[in-house]
């Protein structure tokens, strides 16, 4: 199928009501540009996590989870402690997290009376 046939039926879809405008502008722009916006918020949420400095007992790695899902740190270190209980998953698993994904960089903190080195 080319590009005007493509771009055809999504004119029809959108005189018929099945597709809205936002929707429509948003195919149009995938067939235009050719870029897929599937998966594209998770594929964001999944590239931003990185391990947290902040609240962390161990690796951080749970504090990186719970600034991406909302959830609170406490929820997935309980989590991961009752897959630990079962064959030892959640250990597996957060070691290889605390290995793989990549820590939260470090932040500059300023002395009193000096300025930031730039």
């Amino acid at each position: 199928m080319d590009l005007s046939e493509e771009l055809g039926r999504l004119a029809a879809l959108h005189e018929r009501g099945v597709l809205s405008d936002e929707e429509f502008q948003r195919a149009k722009a995938r067939v235009l540009g050719g870029t897929p916006a599937v998966g594209a918020p998770a594929l964001q949420a999944i590239n931003a996590l990185r391990r947290s400095r902040d609240d962390r007992w161990l690796g951080g790695v749970c504090g990186g989870i719970a600034r991406i899902t909302g959830v609170e740190a406490w929820a997935w270190r309980l989590l991961f402690t009752l897959l630990a209980m079962f064959a030892g998953t959640g250990v597996l698993a957060y070691v290889l997290m605390w290995i793989l994904v990549p820590s939260d960089p470090p932040t500059s903190v300023q002395a009193p009376g000096r300025p930031l080195a730039g």
